[in-house]
């Protein structure tokens, strides 16, 4: 760099003008994180697959090789997709499985406790449900 802040072979000033562009670099996470690519279904979408009718369309589907593992290995739970059974398998013994089991342990939020929230009714406490893992589900429904 010379006297006067030229630096050799760029043809760059270097300045306290430089220092002041770019000043929106840090929104991209941002950007990323509102992205609809990878989102998954919300815990009232899950409470809805979770009725037996709709559990046993999605745990018996037909073969679909656009899927991983061509859609035979479902976590009813996390709405997720593995490649073989024992990914399945220790995707039940996994620590997210077991967070999204507690998630889906409290009844989904509806209009009525909107409502009640808001002053339209007497607040209740949204009750506990039990959840099983879908290995026991799977089980059951072999014997």
């Amino acid at each position: 760099m010379n006297k006067l802040g030229f630096e050799k072979g760029k043809g760059n000033i270097i300045m306290g003008r430089l220092s002041r562009k770019k000043q929106h670099k840090g929104d991209k996470p941002l950007k990323e994180k509102y992205r609809t690519k990878r989102k998954t279904k919300d815990l009232d979408e899950i409470h809805e697959d979770m009725k037996p009718a709709k559990s046993q369309k999605l745990l018996n589907q037909e073969a679909d090789f656009d899927k991983p593992g061509a859609g035979q290995f479902y976590c009813l739970h996390c709405a997720k997709y593995f490649i073989n059974e024992t990914s399945l398998k220790t995707h039940f013994k996994s620590k997210p499985h077991k967070r999204r089991l507690k998630a889906l342990s409290i009844e989904p939020y509806t209009i009525e406790e909107a409502e009640r929230a808001a002053g339209m009714g007497s607040y209740k406490r949204p009750e506990k449900v039990t959840v099983e893992t879908q290995s026991a589900i799977m089980e059951t429904d072999n014997t």
